[in-house]
């Protein structure tokens, strides 16, 4: 459980860290760091969905 914990706050750190990635590249326009920004954010949500399924899978009776 605590491995999952760890997961779910790192990923929110990575989603995070992508926005502002994001927003630095429309701010700089740099629109490859905005294409990158945005397929991490993807990747990473995707991730955090998972996590968030299986947490709550495992504390249903």
């Amino acid at each position: 459980m605590r491995k999952k914990i760890f997961l779910s706050t790192l990923y929110n750190l990575c989603i995070f860290g992508c926005l502002f990635l994001i927003w630095k590249g429309i701010d700089e326009k740099h629109y490859e760091y905005v294409a990158g920004g945005v397929v991490g954010v993807g990747i990473f949500l995707v991730l955090k969905v998972r996590i968030l399924k299986e947490v709550r899978n495992t504390l249903k009776p």
